[in-house]
């Protein structure tokens, strides 16, 4: 692929983001509106959700019934929705060999992401993860990929144990040493509840950088707290898509079950709206 200038900028400035002092956040939206919010309010890069965007098109996450290619379209819209770096959400690569991680990896960047994570769940309820050495195997395939591009893709490597029932964390930590060994450029179990097993996660793979997922019914950390602990970037999954949705159901249920509108008084104005989507949010 030839990428353009912003796009090559765009992999710098993430790739630094995760190599200059202090903490950040990557907050993900769903869809372009809810980039170009975010990226109005200052924040310097983004990440896809893949739970976000299936929920946006009517579809459940983690049952496999969304497609590559929908991810894939989801990813060129935030991307060409801000300026701002974006990071995809691209699951267990879209397939189980190696070969489709790869794969996934080069269609993620010709979409316009500059960085994306693999992770080692199978989307398959009665078998959720993939067994170590192949998802190592995995894992050194996207990164043979992402460094074959010419831009600096940021590769994130999750280990799923945590939020798919296995609450093993010595087996979460060696899968995520043996992913900074096989060259993944961030790390990130989601899951961590406690601020020993997020401390065990650091440690163990510094100086690779550890990302956290807040936002989860577990875990509740204030950002500087996070960054006392070493945690390089901070994600939120679902959570904001999750927020918004809330809201519009408890909006619904109060027209449906009181007859009342005063869910109004506290909705964003449409005239901020409307200016923030015109100005373009850039």
């Amino acid at each position: 692929m030839i990428p353009t200038p912003r796009q090559i900028e765009q992999a710098i400035a993430l790739q630094k983001l995760h190599h200059s002092p202090g903490i950040f956040v990557i907050p993900n939206p769903w869809d372009a509106g809810s980039a170009k919010i975010l990226a109005s309010l200052g924040f310097k890069a983004l990440a896809t959700t893949s739970a976000g965007m299936s929920f946006s098109i009517g579809k459940p996450d983690g049952d496999g019934v969304v497609s590559l290619e929908e991810a894939l379209e989801n990813v060129r819209v935030i991307a060409a929705a801000t300026s701002l770096p974006v990071s995809a959400d691209l699951e267990n690569g879209y397939g189980d060999d190696p070969e489709f991680c790869a794969s996934t990896i080069i269609k993620a960047a010709e979409a316009g992401a500059v960085g994306g994570s693999i992770e080692d769940a199978t989307g398959r309820r009665e078998d959720p993860i993939y067994p170590f050495e192949f998802s190592v195997q995995r894992i050194k395939a996207a990164v043979k990929a992402a460094r074959s591009l010419p831009f600096p893709f940021t590769l994130s490597a999750r280990a799923e144990n945590l939020i798919h029932g296995r609450p093993d964390l010595p087996d979460t930590i060696r899968r995520l040493v043996a992913f900074a060994e096989a060259g993944a450029d961030v790390l990130f179990a989601p899951g961590l509840k406690t601020r020993e097993e997020i401390e065990a996660v650091v440690k163990a793979v510094a100086p690779t950088p550890v990302n956290v997922v807040m936002g989860l019914s577990q875990g509740n950390f204030t950002l500087e707290e996070l960054g006392e602990l070493g945690v390089r970037r901070v994600s939120l999954g679902s959570a904001l898509s999750r927020a918004a949705y809330g809201g519009l159901i408890r909006a619904a249920e109060e027209i449906s079950q009181k007859g009342s509108f005063s869910f109004a008084q506290t909705a964003t104005p449409y005239a901020e709206l409307n200016e923030l989507f015109r100005s373009g949010a850039k």
